[in-house]
């Protein structure tokens, strides 16, 4: 496993973004992790989040596109703080984009806030986590009806593995959905491969308990 995202990985329990105990998602799965990017709340959390998302989309999208779209609201910092991060780690100026949950009619008006989208813009979307792929049924209509744009991918900061809709994973319905590609800076196995037995700020967050109930809800959710 590449080094950011090992550090990655201490960074989302450093800034309480990943829990591991029992949480209730909107789902209503009872889930042994959860993951909230809301806790991401000061300016070197942000600097450092948009550094470690620069870096997988380079990784893995390379230099050509042109924008990076964030849909509102969590997409809005991510965007922001990713764009600041690939000027200052490639050299590459990209232009951010985000939309409005309603139309401005006045001033700066329209549904987007940021770049305009230009046809034959390249973008990559970002978000901070997908379980459903219901985010995207909204924002993939909001970019095509702005512009004649060429969706390159999306990028999420954790793929949580699990079942979508139907039996693959949200990333991969997605994919199969709309015909881009999809990613994420680590997935849930790489966090318990990380983890596992492994002491982070004094504590094994993975232990021999812990791990058999994650293996149970993927036993039971886990993608195909």
């Amino acid at each position: 496993m590449e080094q950011y995202k090992q550090e990655f990985i201490e960074f989302m329990i450093g800034c309480d973004v990943l829990k591991f105990g029992e949480f209730t998602l909107k789902s209503g799965r009872k889930s042994p992790f959860f993951m909230n990017a809301g806790a991401y709340v000061t300016g070197a959390q942000l600097m450092k989040l948009g550094e470690y998302y620069a870096k997988a989309i380079h990784e893995t999208y390379g230099d050509d596109f042109d924008v990076l779209f964030g849909p509102a609201y969590k997409g809005i910092p991510l965007s922001v703080a990713t764009t600041i991060a690939y000027s200052k780690l490639y050299g590459k100026e990209i232009r951010y984009c985000s939309n409005r949950k309603e139309v401005k009619d006045h001033g700066d008006a329209g549904i987007l806030l940021g770049s305009k989208l230009q046809d034959g813009d390249r973008v990559v979307i970002i978000e901070d986590v997908t379980t459903s792929g219901k985010s995207m049924e909204e924002t993939v209509p909001i970019l095509r009806e702005q512009a004649k744009v060429d969706i390159v991918g999306l990028m999420v900061s954790l793929n949580r593995m699990e079942r979508g809709k139907g039996t693959g994973s949200a990333l991969q319905e997605i994919k199969e959905l709309y015909g881009f590609e999809t990613s994420a800076i680590v997935s849930m196995t790489d966090v318990i491969e990380y983890l596992y037995g492994r002491e982070v700020n004094g504590r094994v967050l993975i232990d021999d308990e812990m791990k058999a109930r994650i293996d149970a809800y993927y036993a039971e959710y886990g993608a195909k």
